[in-house]
């Protein structure tokens, strides 16, 4: 396996492994609740809340953003642009609307049907997997054609990377104060 080969699987896991830390970031604080409800023997009632309605609601909000960002950050998708598209739409109809639909319809009080503790789940297991496509599509996107993704390296900050063909910044990299400024 060539070295560019591997640089990019290694570049993929990280993605991979980013992705799935954001999703247990957002989903860590709805296991704490169920985590106690288990614990008072009610765990049922995490099905039946609006608690897993709002972490679908979530993660599909971050997919949305991160398809639109893919959108924005490449105006040159030829074809692509539709199918980018249909994925924001897709997360609108399928996930984000319906779960807030959920969320609306359990907290108005009333009895909550049974098949919201099957629905809740599936709309979690979407949303999950719209974002891990977001950000796969967005990552994609974003790269310049055919270059590698932006990566900081110990030794780029020894030289003057303005001068160096090619060279790239990171984004919001400030320049250097180099000293022969006069104010």
């Amino acid at each position: 396996m060539s070295e560019r080969q591997l640089h990019r699987e290694h570049q993929s896991m990280s993605m991979m492994y980013g992705t799935y830390a954001d999703i247990l970031f957002v989903l860590f604080p709805f296991l704490v609740i169920g985590m106690q409800r288990l614990w008072d023997g009610r765990l049922y009632e995490t099905l039946m809340n609006a608690d897993l309605s709002i972490a679908a609601a979530i993660l599909a909000g971050l997919a949305i953003g991160k398809f639109v960002l893919g959108l924005v950050t490449n105006r040159d998708l030829g074809r692509y642009k539709e199918r980018i598209v249909f994925f924001i739409a897709l997360t609108l109809f399928v996930v984000l609307g319906p779960a807030i639909i959920l969320m609306l319809s359990i907290t108005v009080g009333t009895e909550v049907p049974g098949f919201v503790a099957f629905v809740q789940p599936v709309l979690l297991i979407i949303a999950i997997s719209l974002y891990s496509t977001a950000v796969s599509i967005s990552n994609i996107l974003t790269r310049d054609d055919g270059q590698e993704p932006y990566t900081a390296n110990a030794d780029e900050h020894l030289t003057d990377i303005a001068h160096v063909p090619g060279a790239r910044h990171a984004p919001l990299d400030l320049p250097r104060h180099t000293g022969t400024d006069s104010w």
